[in-house]
């Protein structure tokens, strides 16, 4: 049995598109990259070169849009040279690296969510406190908190993964992933499947756990309020946000449920488990940029002036 660092190509269960089916999918998949791409770049650009944006309610949303180009580049150049070369061949370096990447994505999303959340329950409750506690030191502090759990967490998956031996090279998912990368070992894998097993959990935990507390109490503060307008502005942002999280947990749990009943149809199971890299990066921007006034004009000025 080979180590997992000796072997260097795999084989991916990817997509069966017919030869008549090949440029449709190719002009989608690069379209929708060039999509994601456009308006995540257009969202940062807004953000930074905007002094009038930099606050902490933008500085959390900026790495909403760095991250979802993170998880969308993992996936797309892979899937568009699939589709190009009709080979479901991958480098071993290069699988490992979109699996880590696409990890750090979902971990990512999760743990800024749950920070906006955070920043949206100091304003909305706390509102004459809110430049006393949201300082830029504590804005850094839970950014930096935010990115340093992603990686640490994901890089323990990942060095677990890799001391295991395998002898399988058949990706069964459209693309390489910790639990997809677990079915090539031939060893004891129950040291790995507790920790991810743990992560996720503890994810989800602090994810729906800060999102329903901070909600609720939120909702309770507006209400509360008699102030009209403030009310429906507060609102506004928290649904637009509170659609954003929802949007992402389900995606993740149909995608989870499809890999795990096996009367799924395969074709359904490989959309779901691309569905999660695709529609948040590109849905989060748009969603964001129209329902946020203050991003909506900042970005048509930055077109006027171009």
């Amino acid at each position: 049995m080979a180590n997992l660092y000796n072997t260097s190509v795999l084989q991916l269960n990817g997509f069966n598109i017919s030869h008549e089916g090949i440029f449709p999918a190719f002009l989608f998949a690069t379209l929708n990259y060039l999509i994601i791409l456009f308006c995540n770049l257009t969202l940062i650009l807004t953000i930074v070169m905007n002094k009038s944006l930099h606050e902490p309610m933008y500085l959390f949303l900026l790495n909403l849009p760095v991250n979802d180009l993170i998880g969308s580049s993992a996936l797309f150049p892979q899937l568009i040279k699939e589709i190009l070369t009709n080979s479901r061949r991958m480098q071993l370096s290069a699988c490992i690296a979109q699996a880590f990447f696409i990890h750090i994505y979902a971990a990512g999303t999760v743990f800024i969510l749950s920070a906006m959340a955070y920043d949206r329950y100091i304003a909305i409750c706390y509102p004459l406190r809110y430049n006393t506690v949201m300082t830029n030191a504590h804005i850094m502090k839970i950014i930096t908190l935010v990115w340093s759990s992603c990686v640490v967490l994901i890089a323990v998956l990942f060095i677990l993964l890799l001391r295991l031996r395998h002898c399988r090279s058949e990706i069964l998912h459209p693309y390489c992933d910790n639990a997809s990368l677990l079915t090539l070992v031939c060893e004891d894998t129950t040291i790995n499947n507790i920790y991810g097993l743990f992560i996720s959990a503890l994810s989800q935990v602090i994810a729906n756990g800060m999102v329903f507390y901070t909600y609720l109490r939120i909702l309770f503060a507006c209400f509360s309020s008699k102030q009209s307008d403030t009310k429906a502005k507060a609102l506004q942002t928290c649904a637009t946000h509170l659609f954003v999280f929802l949007l992402m947990e389900c995606l993740g749990l149909f995608t989870i449920i499809s890999y795990r009943v096996k009367n799924v149809p395969q074709h359904i199971r490989r959309f779901l488990g691309v569905s999660t890299l695709i529609f948040p990066p590109t849905l989060n921007p748009i969603i964001y940029g129209l329902k946020t006034k203050e991003i909506r004009e900042k970005v048509i000025n930055l077109f006027r002036i171009k």
